[in-house]
């Protein structure tokens, strides 16, 4: 960078980038596409913003996902990855480490997280959506995200790994920990020690009484040759959990959020619902993802030797975060990107990333939301923002974007009308 342009850069992570990121990365894809910047925490990265180095950057194997291949030593007071895993002995997971261990674990844990899994569970997932709306609907208003997108992919996620229904209660309470939307900040470590400890009771529980669930899959794929170690066993259920309930409530949050910013995008969608047609809902679903994803920037990154990257020169150690967020709203890429069009057909956006590290939950996600979507607006056809409502807070954080909360009103469904 030019002095000129780093004096011209915008700021980030500062509280009106949180609101509103996106002319600031549309500077940086347009002056300093693979920029060094000084992260909340301290520690300096690469941002990557445009698609074509983004889309390379995921898949370059000389970009480790291994913190220890940080040149920092910052790694090891938790700064990179996620808060508490390090102290809860997590580390051992499909987001921290490479081939060849990456891929034995990720194909043992596909034996278990299987696409007929999650086909098969769709219809839970639509009688949970359903209650959760059942639980405010005639009641006229709501906060979409404390009673409707936080809880659904946590019993959602619960019921799949066989967490037992008097258990989820505990879980929901450290998720809440972990999204700071519960309890004090500083609380995420003590949650995630929490969650480890459970965990590993239930897996021992699993082990000896087996059941159809996706806990029970994972050591039953560990028993036929290769073994998951109770470790790792642990770590993939967390990371599931994590991964799997975070993504899900900000792809809703923000999803809705969107909606009511685009009315004539609304009135669409649910004009396709009435009728009974939800091939729109589908691309509606993808480009949600890309307009304003769950998953602002992916996971970390760390350069295994010098290289090039977006024409910058990345030395090894260095962190590398790759801004999805911004790579999703590339003009090069996509046209009009910043224009929300659920109908868009040509959209192979990032937003559950690519190559090797392709999230695999992002079935299970999509399921969610496209029955979020649908419920929600069959049953609350006037949904709209509740009157005289703050402006949307959005919650601090390096990896995903999300809303603090969502008060919307509708008009009151009779309960005549669900008997």
């Amino acid at each position: 960078m030019t002095v000129a342009e780093r004096t011209a850069a915008p700021g980030l992570f500062e509280p009106g980038f949180l609101a509103d990121p996106y002319p600031a990365y549309a500077w940086l894809r347009e002056h300093a596409p693979v920029h060094r910047a000084t992260l909340p925490s301290g520690v300096e990265a690469w941002l990557v913003t445009r698609y074509r180095d983004a889309r390379a950057a995921l898949a370059d194997p000389r970009l480790s996902k291994n913190p220890a291949r940080h040149a920092a030593e910052r790694h090891a007071s938790g700064r990179v990855g996620i808060p508490g895993e390090r102290g809860a002995n997590l580390m051992t997971h499909l987001l921290n480490i490479d081939p060849p261990d990456h891929t034995r674990l990720r194909r043992l844990v596909s034996q278990a997280f299987t696409p007929r899994r999650v086909a098969a569970f769709e219809p839970r997932v639509r009688e949970l959506t359903e209650r959760l709306v059942d639980g405010f609907a005639a009641r006229g208003s709501a906060d979409l995200i404390d009673e409707f997108a936080f809880p659904l992919p946590i019993y959602a996620i619960c019921d799949l790994l066989g967490v037992p229904a008097e258990d989820q209660e505990d879980f929901r309470a450290w998720a809440g920990m972990m999204l700071h939307t519960t309890g004090k900040r500083g609380g995420v470590g003590r949650a995630v020690k929490r969650m480890r400890g459970y965990l590993a009771e239930l897996i021992h529980r699993k082990r000896l009484a087996p059941g159809d669930d996706l806990i029970s899959g994972l050591i039953r794929a560990s028993d036929h040759g290769e073994q998951l170690t109770e470790d790792e066993a642990a770590a993939m259920a967390f990371i599931l959990l994590f991964a799997g309930f975070e993504t899900t409530v900000n792809l809703i949050g923000n999803g809705v959020h969107a909606l009511l910013g685009h009315p004539e995008q609304l009135a669409r969608l649910r004009a396709g619902l009435a009728a009974g047609d939800e091939r729109l809902l589908a691309t509606a679903v993808e480009e949600l993802l890309r307009y304003d994803g769950p998953v602002e920037l992916a996971t970390w990154r760390f350069a295994t030797e010098p290289l090039t990257l977006g024409g910058a020169a990345v030395a090894a150690g260095d962190p590398v975060l790759v801004v999805l967020a911004a790579a999703d709203r590339d003009p090069a890429r996509f046209t009009e990107p910043d224009t929300l069009d659920l109908g868009r057909s040509d959209n192979p956006h990032l937003g559950y990333g690519h190559g090797i590290h392709y999230c695999l939950g992002a079935p299970l996600a999509r399921a969610e939301a496209r029955t979020a979507f649908a419920v929600l607006l069959r049953r609350l056809p006037d949904l709209r923002w509740a009157r005289d409502a703050p402006e949307p807070r959005w919650r601090g954080g390096l990896i995903m974007r999300g809303l603090r909360s969502l008060p919307v009103e509708f008009t009151p469904e009779a309960m005549t009308e669900r008997q």
